[in-house]
């Protein structure tokens, strides 16, 4: 099992028990568990084979939730209504609840005359029909209460955007693409500014949930990896955003994101050595990551891959 701040090895395929002890009369909660999946189905061939991966998750009758972090298509795959009801019907097989974050796949791309030559806030209005039908409430089998953005005065479109506590954690959804985050798109300077003014206070607003006494670390979830190695200004102000949150915080916070496809773990901010970014393994029907959350112990948080095979 990994921990955070130790060497960045190979992860064991095995997850250990997390388990601490309590000195109350009741028993400390068992840690949540989480499916971590991202940048999948990522074509029709895995569209085709993603029943087998929710069949594998499904099957670890331990786990609490899944949580998506966005691409769930090719950007040369068509942006059509019935692919996207497809895949809200593949989404709602998942015994557990699953929370979405949107992928630039899904709608920034939508443009390309191989996805159908779409405008890409015609598409992201769709998603958001499709995806979040009833903002405050998870997909998944089992629905789950979420407090979504779309509440917020001033933000009523932004239902994507998501905040729950679990296991004294404070998990957050920011939706943040990858592409540049969509800064670069063809009359699409205002929207982009709207969102990252929305992206940037849902920040905030996740810092000042966890800055409550007894919270133990942060968990944020978003698509774009911002952190790769190219120099995109769309997600400039919300690295120093997280880098000013993080540094403030005291306990691990741990980013989980995608759009690379290559499985990743570093510490991107020099001096904030707290924050963590995870990439999940993309492009795949094959594996998925498993999260622990355990208060009870100093690193809060463990993850290790897994096999759709084990």
């Amino acid at each position: 099992m990994r921990r955070l701040g130790a060497a960045l090895a190979v992860l064991a395929s095995a997850v250990t028990g997390c388990g601490g002890g309590s000195d109350q009369d009741e028993p400390a909660a068992p840690p949540l568990r989480i499916a971590v999946i991202g940048d999948t189905p990522y074509g029709d061939q895995q569209e085709a084979a993603f029943p087998r991966l929710v069949d594998a998750i499904n099957g670890h009758f331990d786990l609490d939730l899944v949580l998506h972090v966005g691409d769930i298509k090719t950007g040369g795959s068509t942006c059509s209504a019935q692919r996207f009801r497809r895949l809200r019907g593949l989404f709602d097989t998942f015994d557990d609840p699953l929370v979405y974050t949107p992928g630039d796949n899904e709608w920034t791309d939508c443009h390309r005359a191989r996805a159908g030559g779409y405008a890409p806030e015609g598409r992201l209005a769709l998603l958001r029909r499709t995806f979040y039908p009833r903002p405050g409430m998870s997909l998944g089998g089992r629905s789950m209460q979420v407090r979504a953005q779309s509440f917020q005065r001033g933000f009523a479109p932004f239902v994507e955007n998501q905040l729950w506590t679990a296991r004294q954690v404070v998990f957050s959804t920011v939706h943040v693409v990858g592409s540049n985050n969509g800064r670069d798109l063809r009359r699409g300077r205002e929207a982009f500014e709207r969102r990252l003014a929305a992206a940037l206070a849902w920040l905030d607003r996740t810092f000042e949930a966890a800055a409550r006494p007894g919270t133990k670390g942060v968990v944020i979830a978003l698509h774009a990896d911002m952190f790769a190695a190219r120099a995109q200004t769309g997600f400039s102000a919300l690295i120093q955003r997280l880098r000013r949150r993080a540094k403030a915080f005291d306990g691990p916070v741990l980013l989980l994101n995608g759009d690379t496809h290559r499985y990743r773990v570093a510490q991107p901010i020099a001096d904030a050595p707290n924050l963590t970014q995870l990439v999940v393994q993309g492009e795949t029907t094959d594996e998925w990551l498993r999260l622990e959350v355990d208060p009870q112990t100093p690193e809060v948080f463990f993850f290790a891959r897994r096999s759709t095979e084990g």
